[in-house]
């Protein structure tokens, strides 16, 4: 997802009666195909800041179950910020990127020992939070707290690639977001952003993705036989059988212990995990 760039002026300006008509468009369109998501179900800032972490790098059908389970286990800032790591990341497990899991529990702790356990409001102090980019600063406080933000995430950008910058290739998003601010329904931007992102699912159905001709597009790589997979596999095996070698885990793994030990090392910096007398810990 990207975040507001600096911006240049567009040169396209749209008339009153062409944003009109874009957002009767897009507006049809949700009231007749609504996505069922159930952080759409919610103003409750906590809610509406896990569903934007989990979704980070994340397909929403992937995020749409552990949602909902992850609430339940934690279902508060409090909670979830008193939880011990092994907990929240066991219940992070399958969503990958587990770093984001990291990310979130000190989130919550710092919201609770330098907030009053209340998620800020503004942009610029919700940047500061651990977890917390530009982009996903901004959704929450459209999502949450109903401020008329700028920002674009892959859908966003599908609709506004495949309506004004046709058979255009490398569309940067500093020629984008001025027409997002130009039709950016002040009045009601929680709906109008989940209308948005509903039209670029559909495009992405009907037509060859039109996000990718977006300059920020990037292919991920598989996950099947990467690194990433090597470090998930080490990291479920640490939660089920704590204080192993890394010996023992290369032996449980089957793979390399060279390839091991270099990824309990960067595991270790990042914060997952620790080692004592050999042995390997959830940090």
């Amino acid at each position: 997802m990207a975040a507001e760039p600096k911006r240049r002026a567009t040169s396209i300006q749209l008339t009153p009666d062409q944003v009109a008509a874009l957002r009767g468009l897009i507006y049809d369109h949700y009231r007749a195909n609504p996505r069922p998501l159930p952080w759409r179900d919610t103003t409750d800032p906590y809610p509406i800041l896990v569903s934007e972490i989990m979704l980070q790098q994340t397909q929403v059908d992937r995020v749409r179950e552990k949602y909902v389970a992850f609430l339940a286990t934690f279902p508060d800032l409090a909670t979830l910020a008193a939880a011990p790591l092994p907990a929240v990341l066991t219940a992070w497990q399958g969503l990958g990127y587990n770093r984001r899991a990291i990310a979130l529990h000190r989130c919550a702790q710092t919201v609770m020992a330098e907030h009053d356990g209340r998620l800020p409001a503004e942009i610029a102090t919700l940047e500061t939070l651990p977890g917390i980019g530009p982009y996903t600063a901004r959704a929450i406080a459209a999502f949450a707290f109903r401020q008329p933000t700028v920002f674009i995430e892959t859908n966003i950008r599908t609709v506004f690639i495949h309506q004004f910058c046709h058979d255009r290739h490398g569309v940067h998003d500093r020629e984008i977001l001025p027409l997002v601010e130009q039709v950016l329904d002040r009045d009601n931007p929680r709906d109008w952003y989940y209308a948005l992102m509903d039209y670029g699912v559909m495009l992405k159905k009907a037509h060859p993705n039109p996000g990718r001709r977006s300059a920020h597009h990037v292919r991920q790589s598989p996950f099947k036989g990467s690194n990433r997979e090597l470090r998930s596999r080490i990291l479920k095996q640490v939660l089920a059988v704590p204080a192993c070698t890394a010996a023992e885990l290369a032996a449980m793994l089957g793979v390399e212990p060279a390839a091991v030990e270099k990824n309990l090392v960067q595991l270790a910096r990042e914060g997952f995990i620790v080692e004592r007398d050999g042995c390997h810990f959830i940090g």
